[in-house]
């Protein structure tokens, strides 16, 4: 794809985003608008927004990029990520709209009458919606490079300006019109293109992925690695290098690599010729077509990996802050149940697509695999498969979604984290809330650049765990229990987010270990989750005195629908 066409597509996109996104001014005047919109958004208008950030870079990128390095394994992402919502739609989404709370803390402080509660929830609303914002950053610098060659830092600060503006301007009515426009344009930007690489698949004989083989490069071609890698060739192979390699300085040069590690220097461009086996980098397997379609095969501990990434997707989503704050945004409990279904059938429909382009990614750019870089396979196919201006016209359109990817997902995340720290750490009110949202944007963007690059859905998967070990059972048990009390909900809020916590410090930080221990740190949640309900129920069963004495009360008005209920209105914390 070429530069121009690259940059009209995020010019396009971000233009709209901010034109939209300033009509809020307009129309925010009120604190209730700036945090729930005034609950009066539509179920449709609603469920648009939600499909709008929650389908992050994670869903955009990260997902086609994983099936293309690990297979069907990956396929549980997107099925877990859908899935969360129905779990969601059964337990959560109703009595969370009739709490009345503007934010999470606020529902934790309404159930359980703890500024203690509520202080930890804040940290843990702020540390989530901080750690989900980094990979959608570190995407934006992706896609910005890929296009232009521009230096990774420049994405995320572009993001940030935009999404700034945008929050700045209007708060939560800005941002549920920019995301509802934003889910569309992703689901156009994914749909429209694959319909033409599906029939350039066909025109080229339909080919498969049931072979015995690696991947094998389709014509000569030439791989430039942008960051210093560490390849495994299968095997012997000459090639032609301009750069270092293991440690040699070459000029274009012949060089034969044996079977085995080779250290490849950062914008070093090999040469390989046609039907040469794809090298890989070193943490992602060799494996066969035949293999790489198999589910559970080949991978270490794959049956545990796979079962504890369905718990944290499907348990996760209740727990993410930014997707609560929408439910908070409905007129009553019904409209968020409508609006639950309706995200159901919209995330269905979008997540048909990352499969088809890891699976033809495997077939047209399996040069990917040796950089290392296979996020990138949804916005390399149309120039590869199809050329000319289709390709670079196709490109332009899937770079335009890959930028709504981002800035949908960060919008929501900031709104989330401004209204914690605006209510929880400054004074509340429309001027706090803009004061936070910069200090809401801030740390994610100095996180996104100091640290080290991972593949965004992995760091997703981590966001998710944490949800899942924190405020799933917090809600679950706040929702359904009415004997839990303020020291089990502390109790296990902490274990909870101290367990997976650690995990995600430690592979995002140097990466995991080997083995079962490493396993365990990837993917915490299979774990984590269990303990920390245990740890919750069990301390409120130890402590019985601790249950707020209003729970009755509360209880009615969760589970009560709201024409039947004449305690209603906004809840308001007694302290902050």
């Amino acid at each position: 794809m070429s530069t121009a066409y690259g940059l009209a597509g995020i010019a396009a996109v971000v233009a709209a985003t901010v034109l939209i996104g300033t009509l809020g001014l307009r129309i925010s005047r009120t604190t209730s608008d700036f945090y729930v919109a005034s609950r009066t958004v539509t179920p449709l208008r609603n469920a648009s927004a939600i499909g709008g950030e929650y389908l992050s870079a994670a869903s955009f990128l990260g997902a086609a990029g994983l099936i293309l390095a690990f297979g069907a394994d990956m396929l549980w992402l997107p099925v877990g990520w859908t899935g969360g919502y129905l779990v969601l739609l059964m337990l959560v989404s109703a009595p969370l709209r009739r709490s009345g709370a503007y934010t999470l803390p606020d529902f934790a402080e309404a159930r359980l009458e703890s500024m203690a509660v509520r202080r930890v929830t804040s940290v843990l609303v702020v540390l989530i919606g901080w750690l989900y914002m980094m990979p959608q950053f570190q995407s934006a610098g992706l896609v910005l490079r890929t296009v232009t060659g521009a230096p990774l830092w420049a994405g995320p600060v572009l993001i940030t300006v935009v999404v700034a503006v945008n929050v700045l301007a209007g708060g939560m009515r800005s941002i549920t019109l920019v995301q509802a426009f934003q889910y569309w344009l992703k689901l156009t930007g994914m749909a429209v293109p694959l319909v033409f690489l599906l029939l350039a698949w066909r025109f080229d004989g339909a080919p498969g992925l049931d072979r015995d083989t690696a991947p094998r490069f389709p014509e000569r071609t030439t791989v430039t690695v942008g960051a210093a890698v560490t390849v495994k060739v299968a095997e012997p192979v000459t090639v032609t290098a301009t750069g270092r390699v293991d440690g040699r300085t070459h000029d274009g040069a012949a060089v034969t690599l044996a079977p085995g590690p080779h250290e490849v220097g950062r914008d070093t461009a090999l040469t390989f010729p046609r039907g040469a086996a794809v090298p890989h980098v070193e943490d992602i397997p060799a494996r066969t077509d035949r293999q790489w379609a198999m589910p559970l095969d080949g991978r270490e501990h794959s049956l545990y990996a796979t079962y504890s990434l369905i718990l944290a997707t499907f348990l996760g989503t209740m727990g993410l802050p930014h997707v609560l704050v929408r439910f908070y945004t409905n007129p009553d409990g019904r409209a968020a149940r409508r609006t639950t279904v309706m995200v159901l059938s919209l995330l269905g429909a979008f997540y048909l697509l990352p499969g088809v382009y890891g699976a033809l990614g495997r077939l047209y750019t399996p040069e990917l695999l040796m950089t290392g870089r296979t996020d990138a396979v949804v916005l390399t196919l149309p120039g590869r498969v199809l050329g000319g201006a289709a390709g670079d016209l196709l490109g332009a359109l899937v770079t335009g979604g890959a930028v709504a990817a981002f800035l949908s997902t960060s919008s929501g995340l900031t709104v989330s984290v401004a209204g914690v720290l605006g209510q929880d750490i400054l004074r509340g009110g429309v001027r706090s809330f803009r004061a936070a949202t910069l200090l809401a944007l801030a740390v994610p963007l100095a996180l996104s650049v100091a640290a080290r690059s991972l593949a965004v859905a992995d760091v997703v998967g981590l966001a998710f765990a944490v949800a899942a070990s924190t405020f799933c059972p917090l809600l679950v048990l706040g929702i359904w229990w009415r004997r839990l009390t303020v020291a089990g909900a502390l109790a296990g809020l902490v274990t909870g987010g101290a367990l997976a916590g650690t995990a995600v410090v430690v592979t995002v930080a140097g990466g995991a270990p080997e083995g079962l221990a490493g396993a365990l740190l990837e993917q915490p949640a299979a774990w984590t989750v269990p303990v920390a309900f245990a740890v919750m129920i069990g301390v409120s069963l130890a402590t019985p005195r601790g249950v707020p004495p209003d729970v009755a009360r509360m209880m009615v008005r969760l589970h009560t629908p709201e024409s039947l209920n004449v305690d209603r209105g906004t809840w308001r914390p007694k302290r902050v």
